[in-house]
């Protein structure tokens, strides 16, 4: 407005704001302070055919990621105007991207035993499949989860303006180009809104803010009922849908569930018939459970386990395998594309005659609907590819089901 202002009196000609566009917060005293969806901003003004943007210097990391488009950062409007004018024309603002720091990631190898969890962990990471840790206090379902992100590899361009777009939309203010995964982990006290999204002027929340990511939920039991059904449309739909007066807005939200939980009131083992953990069970309703592709029971190590355990696998070795089994997925997908002319290929195809009768009766002692059916059969591909297998055999199918069976 400022800047209109003073092109209307003559102090700035008119047709230097046709080729730019300015966002920014002006205070009393001239200066320029920074405002929420630079990124987005930057984006729509390089759809939209603008050179270049005027933004507050504390939003020129996540702007200068946009290809097309250069974005200038002034101090004060004194500035702005200057470089408008000619007078003294500001630099370019350069990119930053924040690449993952192999330092900051925790290892894998940090935890003693524990080879299912561990492994159930890769296979997660490796297919995007949803993960429920279980077992008592201590016996290093938190430590599992805080490891996931050192086996994923860093976001493709895409999902990095993905994520960094949605972090921005939600006031975070990014300081580059957000390269690594995220990873959120919400306290069990958390509102609906602030899970799933929500405000006057909907922003995005937890299921949002980890897009392309891991939304982890320690405690999963004590998050609110209403939240943890609210989880099931995104986990489904990969994505989340606001509606308020003012307006409806969707916002992103494949994310990749990791939960851990005791499995009792108490922390510890106990008969599942018991009426205080049947109660304590059933804050988990069975189509939220169905969503859920790996169940893991993490038990407790005993001081022989812990100081005799042989020294562990690094997240560094576990990632190569994950990142050569999306490869193969990938490619997969890809023939799949070429041959179907774009139609979807299911990655569980052509089960040969042995593998089918086994799924088969699996799936009728355990009583899987069709979805659970379909998870189990997706799971089961992934570990095929992780063991670099182009058919998917009994062995795959049975340590796929071993991970849907619960005791419950």
């Amino acid at each position: 407005m400022a800047l209109g202002l003073l092109a209307t009196q003559g102090f700035l000609p008119l047709e230097v704001l046709q080729t730019v566009l300015v966002a920014g917060e002006l205070a009393l005293d001239g200066a320029i302070r920074p405002v929420g969806n630079a990124i987005n901003i930057a984006l729509a003004a390089s759809e939209n055919g603008y050179k270049s943007v005027l933004l507050p210097v504390d939003n020129a990391p996540e702007a200068a990621v946009v290809e097309g488009i250069t974005v200038y950062t002034p101090r004060t409007l004194l500035e702005a105007v200057r470089h408008l004018a000619g007078v003294a024309t500001l630099e370019a603002a350069q990119p930053v991207s924040l690449e993952p720091d192999e330092d900051t990631l925790l290892d894998l190898a940090d935890i003693k035993a524990q080879a299912s969890g561990k492994r159930a962990l890769e296979i997660a990471i490796a297919g995007h499949h949803n993960l429920l840790f279980i077992g008592p206090p201590g016996s290093g379902k938190t430590m599992l989860a805080r490891r996931a992100s050192g086996l994923r590899p860093p976001l493709s361009r895409t999902e990095a303006l993905e994520t960094t777009r949605i972090h921005s939309a939600a006031g975070r203010m990014p300081k580059g180009l957000l390269r690594t995964a995220p990873f959120r982990a919400p306290h069990h006290t958390i509102s609906d809104a602030g899970l799933i999204g929500g405000g006057s002027i909907p922003k995005p929340g937890e299921v949002s803010l980890a897009h392309h990511g891991i939304l982890f939920l320690d405690e999963f039991p004590e998050f609110s009922r209403d939240a943890l059904e609210a989880l099931r449309q995104p986990l489904e739909d990969r994505e989340v849908t606001i509606s308020r007066a003012r307006a409806s807005v969707t916002f992103p939200a494949a994310f990749q569930l990791i939960a851990a939980m005791n499995p009792s009131p108490s922390g510890d083992w106990m008969d599942a018939s018991s009426p205080a953990q049947r109660r304590y069970l059933a804050k988990l309703s069975g189509p939220l459970l169905d969503r859920i592709d790996l169940v893991v029971n993490v038990q407790k190590l005993t001081p022989d386990e812990l100081t005799k355990a042989p020294e562990a696998e690094p997240s560094s070795i576990v990632r190569g395998r994950v990142v050569a089994a999306r490869e193969r997925m990938q490619g997969r997908q890809r023939m799949a594309n070429a041959f179907l002319q774009g139609k979807a290929l299911r990655q569980h195809a052509h089960l040969e005659v042995g593998p089918e009768n086994f799924i088969r009766a699996a799936a009728k002692q355990l009583g899987l609907s069709g979805r659970g059916f379909d998870r189990v059969l997706r799971v089961a591909r992934t570990i095929a590819d992780l063991s670099g297998a182009d058919k998917i055999t009994e062995a795959h199918l049975a340590e796929a089901v071993s991970y849907r069976a619960r005791d419950w």
